[in-house]
């Protein structure tokens, strides 16, 4: 397995899996046994998102196993209402005792995993990739995580030690803000 940056070419495969993975394409004991991504990426948007830099991919020999997105928060363009609120959250949320907006901090997420590829270390890499990625750009990777998707929470949380920050509500939805630091635990040569 290859983690790599994503690029242009990668976009059909991305929104393909970013589609199959939305919460409306799911059945809700998939959500709940799966998790589940929320908005909507096409093509394009993947398209501009890789060409910016912002996603990093796990490539099996030329097959999308796996997609993250990683990216400083004031060039997701269009912020989609979560974002929004986390920017506005940002002085009400602290990472190692400051303020998170004072605080150099990349959003970390979506993160999604091809069904064939899950329980086999994808999001790991993916994860590890993330913070090697990160390192000498923020201090922070920071994750919404909606609180009714468990199974993200267990992963990054549980699984991958990433630290609740707080959370904001939209829209009548729940969000846990989880961090991680930038730069450490990577594996060498990813």
């Amino acid at each position: 397995m290859r983690y790599r940056g994503a690029t242009a070419n990668d976009a059909p495969a991305m929104a393909e899996l970013f589609a199959a993975n939305q919460y409306g394409a799911l059945t809700e004991q998939e959500r709940a046994d799966q998790g589940f991504v929320q908005g909507s990426l096409d093509v394009d948007a993947l398209r501009t998102m890789a060409e910016e830099g912002g996603l990093l991919v796990a490539d099996d020999a030329g097959r999308l196993a796996g997609l993250l997105g990683l990216a400083a928060p004031e060039s997701v363009p269009g912020p989609p209402p979560p974002v929004q609120a986390l920017l506005s959250a940002q002085d009400s949320l602290y990472w190692q005792g400051h303020p998170l907006s004072t605080t150099p901090w990349l959003l970390y997420g979506p993160v999604v995993v091809a069904a064939p590829y899950r329980g086999k270390g994808v999001a790991r890499g993916l994860f590890t990739a993330a913070v090697h990625a990160a390192a000498g750009r923020a201090d922070v990777m920071v994750a919404f995580i909606e609180l009714a998707n468990p199974a993200s929470w267990r992963v990054h949380v549980d699984g991958f030690g990433m630290s609740p920050l707080g959370e904001f509500s939209i829209g009548g939805r729940a969000y846990g803000v989880v961090g991680a630091a930038a730069g450490q635990s990577a594996a060498p040569g990813i």
